[in-house]
């Protein structure tokens, strides 16, 4: 099993970031994480960006970027994320009419390619992360998720598994790992409660997933970075929780 590092989204702390980003990003480093994915530039220029993590020792591992910045300006967004450092790039979602049966799949399919292409050439890997949604079944009884990673290939575009949404969605995390093996570079390690019938966010351990065995799974599959990611915080502050989850996936690693 390969070493992997522990990042964060900087979603999961997202309110913070805006009133103050290198205050934040120092606050995620104290906490122990070693990089970070990014979810948006809080009116910064990648320049700052780039700085501001490079002097305190974070890693800009990748960057949740969704297509219509693309659509509008493909090279220009690409090299900003490259001035940043990102080695990758997640499309966080997209609309059911992109994905299979929808009358844009065929050429979201074409753009998703183009777009992986153009990644390539700047030296990031292009990934696709889920939500729930897409583990729905389509008309052949397969999932959405499979029809996108089917209809484009492991070269073009890579896995980001939200392993919460994952187990949400109805499928095993570490089958479903198993399953893209050395396809899932950056994986989301993201923990939860079902509380009458409704999903809650929580610090990493104080949930149903199988941690221990998700992270063990990864490093099997050639995971590279653990990224921890809490859309919400319902209990704790979410500094907080991050330090928490932290400290948890470090304790599993070691």
């Amino acid at each position: 099993m390969g070493k992997m590092g522990i990042a964060a989204q900087v979603y999961s702390v997202r309110d913070e970031a805006e009133k103050d980003f290198a205050g934040t990003m120092k606050a995620l480093r104290e906490c122990g994480y070693e990089g970070v994915e990014l979810a948006g530039l809080y009116g910064l220029s990648p320049e700052t960006v780039r700085d501001c993590l490079k002097q305190l020792g974070l890693e800009a591992v990748s960057a949740h970027v969704g297509l219509e910045p693309f659509m509008e300006d493909m090279e220009g967004t690409v090299k900003a994320y490259q001035t940043i450092g990102c080695s990758y790039i997640g499309i966080p979602g997209m609309s059911m009419d992109c994905h299979y049966g929808g009358a844009k799949f065929e050429d979201t399919c074409q753009f998703i390619r183009k777009l992986a292409d153009c990644c390539a050439e700047h030296g990031i890997i292009l990934m696709y992360h889920n939500h729930d949604f897409e583990f729905k079944k389509t008309d052949k009884g397969t999932c959405f998720l499979d029809e996108l990673f089917g209809a484009v290939e492991a070269k073009w575009l890579q896995t980001e598994q939200d392993t919460c949404w994952v187990n949400v969605g109805g499928v095993d995390p570490v089958a479903y790992l198993e399953k893209y093996k050395g396809r899932c570079p950056v994986v989301h390690m993201k923990d939860f409660i079902r509380n009458n019938g409704e999903v809650e966010q929580v610090a990493l351990g104080g949930g149903e997933q199988d941690n221990a065995a998700i992270v063990k799974k990864a490093g099997e599959c050639g995971t590279k970075w653990l990224v921890v990611e809490q859309d919400d915080h319902p209990y704790g502050e979410p500094m907080e929780n991050m330090a928490k989850s932290a400290q948890y996936l470090k304790g599993i690693l070691a």
